[in-house]
């Protein structure tokens, strides 16, 4: 069975040849199976955003390959890779326009991927599907469709990007990130909600945190990077039998333990 997703042995170096130079993935291997949920977790410099920003296309790899369904995708750029794989980031504000609309704002997630024309407009029936998925949020935003998204907290705007990103059913959801700026409420119910869309839509989903609990409670599968490699990967009992605790000894265990408190309490 070929894997939906596959990193063959990918390099990235910063400032090479300068006493700069900072090699942050080093022969990283990754298989991301149709369904997977996998949470990543690691400490400042292990490598988690860089990778991040490879499989969306912000990186050029320096060596291995980037597979899409058995295709290789390591030359394509952001643009050409964003109609199969869509992105929430950390920033509430880099998920949508602030002075564009609601509907503004989902109009262009609806044609990612596809080409503008001079037909570019929200019809009604657009509007109908709008309001049905933003319904869901359970925050009225269904009946604020023309209002810029600048008027909108940053938890309604995570949960209007994470509707965005999942509106054209991606082969791929990378979540970097995305409750790390909201506080510990707010946090887990965008969590809920992107539990609830992620199963709705039967996505394949790669999730960045720093939050142990949500590492531990999400996904199918845990993997934890250290200094630009894989050193662990849980799926099944394995995962399940977790708990904070025993992910902390793991991390002390397999990495040298440069989490601070804040990020191992989440």
């Amino acid at each position: 069975m070929t894997a939906l997703l596959s990193l063959k042995s990918i390099h990235k170096t910063f400032q090479k040849k300068t006493v700069n130079e900072n090699h942050v993935l080093k022969g990283l291997s990754l298989d991301i199976d149709k369904g997977d949920f996998i949470t990543v977790i690691g400490g400042n410099g292990a490598g988690k955003s860089t990778l991040m920003n490879c499989i969306a296309g912000n990186l050029v790899i320096d060596e291995g390959d980037i597979l899409l369904e058995g295709k290789s995708i390591k030359d394509t750029v952001v643009k050409q890779r964003s109609a199969a794989i869509s992105r929430v980031f950390q920033d509430p504000k880099m998920g949508t326009a602030e002075r564009l609309t609601i509907e503004e704002n989902m109009a262009i997630a609806q044609r990612r991927g596809k080409k503008l024309n001079l037909l570019w407009g929200v019809k009604d029936s657009d509007r109908l599907i709008f309001k049905e998925s933003l319904a869901e949020l359970d925050m009225g935003l269904e009946n604020r469709l023309d209002v810029d998204t600048q008027f909108l907290s940053g938890g309604q705007r995570q949960a209007l990007a994470l509707v965005m990103a999942t509106m054209t059913k991606p082969k791929l959801l990378l979540l970097d990130e995305h409750t790390a700026a909201l506080d510990p409420k707010i946090s887990n119910q965008v969590m809920e909600l992107t539990e609830k869309l992620v199963n709705k839509h039967h996505l394949t989903s790669l999730m960045i945190t720093h939050n142990m609990e949500h590492a531990i409670k999400y996904g199918n599968r845990l993997v934890m990077l250290d200094k630009g490699k894989i050193v662990v990967d849980l799926s099944g009992e394995e995962k399940d039998s977790l708990t904070v605790a025993k992910l902390i000894e793991l991390f002390k265990k397999n990495t040298d333990g440069n989490l601070n408190d804040s990020q191992i309490l989440g």
